[in-house]
C-alpha cells in the first residue's frame, strides 16, 4: 500500500468516528444543538411592601376611667376643650403632641349618628364625635394608656355619649368688692415675670390671649371658657395704656375685657399669682406684653 493510500484510509476512519454509527450498541448520544430560549420573565408590578392603612374604627373600650372612646386597637382618643365642639384649634406643634384622627368609621358601642368630621387648618378632615374633634396623645405608648387625661385641664377622654370625662364643673366667680360693698373692677396692670413685663390683674394673676380670637370677639366658649375664664370687667392699672383697653361681646352677651383688641383670659391651671402655666399651651395661648402683643407667638 502506498503512502498516499494509507493517508486516505486514515482520513476516512476519522470521518467515520466523527459522524458515529447508528448501530444499537453505540453509547455516544451527543444531542443535536438547540436554540437557547430566554428565561427572564416579563416584568411584573411589585406588590407594595406595606398594605394601605385600614380605616380606623372608633369604639368604646373599658378603662380605669370607665367606658371611653378608643380606636379598634385600644388606643385612647381625647377631646380638647378650646375646640369648643367646633373645628380644631390644635395645629403645628400642638398636633405633633396630639395627632388628630383623620379617618374612621363607627365601631362597637359607638353611636354612628354622633360621628362626623371637621375641616382642619391644613384642609384635611378630622374625625369628630358629638362635635368634638378626636385626637391621640403622643405620650400614650400602649393601648389602654390614658396619660393625656386632664393634661393642662384641657385634654380629656370621652365617654360613649361623646362627653368629656373629668371635665371640671363651671365655677362661680366671686367678684372683689370695695369697702362700700359695690363690686370692684379688676385692674389690668404690667407685672415683671420671667417672661418679661406681662399683663396681669392687680393681684398678679396672669392674663392671656387666645390666637384664634384674631383680635376679635372671643371664640372660646362653653368648656373652653371653664379652662380659660374670661376677664369680664377691668380698669387700667399701672403701666397700662388706657387707650388699648376695651371690650368685646361674648356669645352669651357678656362684655369681655380686651387689650389691643385681644380678649383677655385667666388660666384655671394657674394656682397662684405669678404662675404662667398657660404660656404657649398648644401654641395658641400666650401672655401679653405692655403693648398688648403676645410674647412668644410664632
Amino acid at each position: 500500500m502506498t503512502r498516499k493510500t494509507v493517508l486516505i484510509v486514515a482520513a476516512l476512519a476519522l470521518v467515520a468516528a466523527a459522524c458515529g454509527g447508528d448501530d444499537e450498541g453505540s453509547t455516544d448520544t451527543t444531542p443535536a444543538p438547540t436554540t437557547t430560549q430566554a428565561t427572564t420573565a416579563a416584568p411584573t408590578t411589585a406588590a407594595p411592601t406595606t398594605a394601605a392603612p385600614a380605616v380606623a374604627a372608633v369604639t368604646v373600650a373599658n378603662s380605669s376611667l370607665g367606658d371611653i372612646l378608643a380606636d379598634q386597637d385600644g388606643n385612647t382618643l381625647y377631646l380638647f376643650l378650646p375646640d369648643a365642639q367646633g373645628p380644631s384649634v390644635c395645629n403645628g406643634d400642638c398636633a405633633e403632641a396630639w395627632p388628630p384622627l383623620l379617618e374612621a368609621m363607627a365601631g362597637d358601642g359607638v353611636d354612628a349618628a354622633l360621628l362626623g368630621s371637621a375641616t382642619r387648618d391644613d384642609g384635611s378632615e378630622q374625625v369628630t364625635y358629638n362635635g368634638w374633634p378626636l385626637y391621640y396623645f403622643a405620650g400614650d405608648s400602649a393601648p389602654g394608656d390614658t396619660n393625656g387625661q386632664g393634661v393642662n385641664e384641657v385634654w380629656f377622654v370621652l365617654d360613649a355619649a361623646g362627653d368629656g370625662i373629668g371635665v371640671p364643673a363651671p365655677t362661680t366667680t366671686t367678684e372683689a368688692t370695695t369697702t362700700s360693698g359695690a363690686p370692684a373692677a379688676a385692674a389690668v396692670t404690667v407685672t415683671s415675670s420671667n417672661l418679661g413685663d406681662i399683663l396681669t390683674d392687680q393681684d398678679g394673676n396672669t392674663l392671656y390671649l387666645f390666637t384664634p380670637d384674631a383680635q376679635g370677639p372671643s371664640v372660646c366658649n362653653g368648656p373652653c371658657a371653664e379652662a380659660w375664664p374670661p376677664l369680664l370687667e377691668a380698669v387700667a392699672g399701672d403701666g397700662i395704656d388706657a387707650s388699648l383697653l376695651g371690650t368685646a361681646t361674648r356669645d352669651d352677651g357678656i362684655e369681655q375685657v380686651t387689650y389691643n383688641g385681644w380678649p383677655l383670659y385667666y388660666f384655671a391651671a394657674d394656682g397662684a399669682p405669678g404662675d404662667v402655666n398657660g404660656q404657649g399651651v398648644n401654641d395658641v395661648w400666650f401672655v401679653l406684653d405692655a403693648a398688648g402683643n403676645g410674647i412668644g407667638v410664632s
